[in-house]
């Protein structure tokens, strides 16, 4: 079987996204389990060789059939939409548009089936917002460029997954989103979407919201009106759920293999269990697409942009996760 063609989005070109990425593709062990083209700027990918001291060679392609895939080589979509004025490591509207291209031309190439899953490095919101564009990050673009209604978050790190209720949103509207009916709609929606990678065994877990799941009404009633009922009605509908599971316990059990996957109620209740266990590792996955998409979970840092320290850890896992899925995986 081939392997699958990865398209790697450059991200916010002032961030260290060009730096992690022509890192990764500098190791072979990439190639050994993808075909990757880099969707970008070639004047930034080239800077970005020359701050990380490879010895990289470009081969500037305009679709992924003429990629050459072998190490030392790194094959690109140009887009030439970043000018000489662009500052590194500072927020602007240069950086934020180019961004949105590169994410926009690779969902074009992933509908029309010339790539079979997406990597994204990091993009910076505040660049976004003074370019113009209103949607907050890659999940909303993504969703909004392919007609998605609502796509999954899951994060992967180690053998541990965790999809999130609520994302980008305060925690005292997180909180008001925590229903009966948005429940049982996530349970159903990320059991579907975990047998889309392969994943049709074990038991989903539903965190709980308050201090040990509410200690039956003591710490707060929402596990009791919303979160219970939400889990017996996934069950009596025939969905391997448990829980409300206290959130200072259930990311544990899961990364010992009680449970395939955690229903995180907000954004800060998942990104802290996974982050702390193994920041660099932590991938995230938007599931619900026509097309895998998976990225790095850290930021843009333009505090050591332009330095060549930024690890590309991340930007590897992202890579092989992809690669790995997107042989699986199914809409």
């Amino acid at each position: 079987m081939s392997k699958p063609v990865i398209g790697i989005t450059m991200g916010d070109p002032a961030g260290i996204g060009p730096e992690i990425i022509v890192k990764s593709l500098s190791a072979g062990d990439i190639f050994e389990v993808c075909r990757p083209v880099v969707i970008g700027d070639m004047e930034v990918i080239k800077k970005a060789i020359s701050i990380c001291k490879l010895n990289t060679e470009i081969n500037v392609i305009d679709k992924p059939a003429k990629g050459r895939f072998k190490t030392g080589a790194l094959d690109l979509i140009d887009m030439k939409n970043v000018g000489s004025d662009l500052k590194i490591g500072e927020i602007q509207a240069a950086g934020g548009n180019a961004a949105y291209d590169y994410i926009k031309r690779s969902v074009e190439m992933a509908l029309s089936q010339e790539i079979d899953a997406v990597a994204t490095a990091p993009i910076n919101k505040e660049s976004l917002r003074a370019a113009g564009i209103e949607l907050v990050g890659h999940t909303e673009i993504f969703a909004a460029l392919t007609d998605t209604a609502d796509p999954l978050t899951m994060f992967e790190v180690r053998n541990m997954r965790v999809f999130f209720l609520t994302r980008h949103v305060s925690l005292a509207r997180a909180c008001t989103l925590i229903t009966e009916d948005r429940l049982t709609d996530y349970i159903t929606r990320c059991t579907e979407a975990l047998g889309q990678l392969g994943i049709t065994e074990g038991t989903m877990a539903v965190a709980g919201l308050n201090p040990h799941s509410g200690e039956h009404g003591l710490f707060g009633n929402e596990e009791i009106l919303q979160i219970e009922p939400a889990v017996m009605k996934a069950r009596a509908n025939g969905y391997n759920v448990a829980g409300p599971i206290g959130a200072d316990s259930v990311f544990h059990l899961a990364l010992q293999g009680r449970f395939n996957s955690v229903l995180s109620l907000y954004h800060d209740q998942g990104h802290i269990a996974t982050k702390t266990l193994d920041f660099e590792r932590t991938i995230s996955l938007t599931l619900g697409l026509p097309f895998l998409r998976t990225s790095v979970d850290h930021g843009t840092a333009f505090d050591i942009a332009g330095t060549g320290k930024a690890s590309a850890v991340g930007m590897t896992e992202a890579i092989n996760l992809a690669a790995k899925y997107s042989v699986v995986y199914h809409v």
